[in-house]
């Protein structure tokens, strides 16, 4: 049996010591919410990075994480502190044995002003439709 996971490591800015530490508190609640769902999210880790005044968060995974948990949040925080520009983070889709679908990666952009997505891409929707005969600029 193979076992699927979504890793990413980002790092946005709150833009100041106390946004960030109120964000821990928007975390919890997030994670609250995740909880009922079914099944539960992975959610994702996260804590205040001092070498960056302390203003910036590390969000992370430990195993798997779960992009749109951390999207949620990242909306939340913009909305709280009242963000702006845009946003985005990276992410890595592994398998821990050699499977068709195990891997691929994409990204995800927002504007924080307004939450929406920017742009968005994923390696395996990609891949899929350039060898299909779409075209791979698309």
């Amino acid at each position: 049996m193979a076992d699927y996971y979504t890793h990413f490591s980002c790092v946005p800015d709150v833009g100041t010591p106390d946004n960030a530490a109120h964000a821990l508190d928007l975390y919890n609640a997030l994670a609250e919410d995740g909880a009922s769902e079914e099944p539960p999210s992975d959610g994702f880790l996260l804590s205040i990075e001092p070498e960056h005044s302390g203003t910036k968060l590390w969000m992370r995974d430990d195993d798997s994480g779960d992009q749109e948990h951390l999207i949620a949040f990242v909306r939340r925080c913009a909305t709280a502190f009242g963000l702006t520009g845009r946003w985005g983070f990276q992410y890595a889709n592994t398998c821990s044995r050699p499977r068709l679908d195990g891997f691929g990666g994409g990204a995800h952009v927002l504007d924080l002003a307004t939450g929406e997505t920017v742009g968005w891409t994923d390696t395996d929707g990609w891949l899929a439709a350039v060898l299909d005969g779409g075209d791979p600029d698309a």
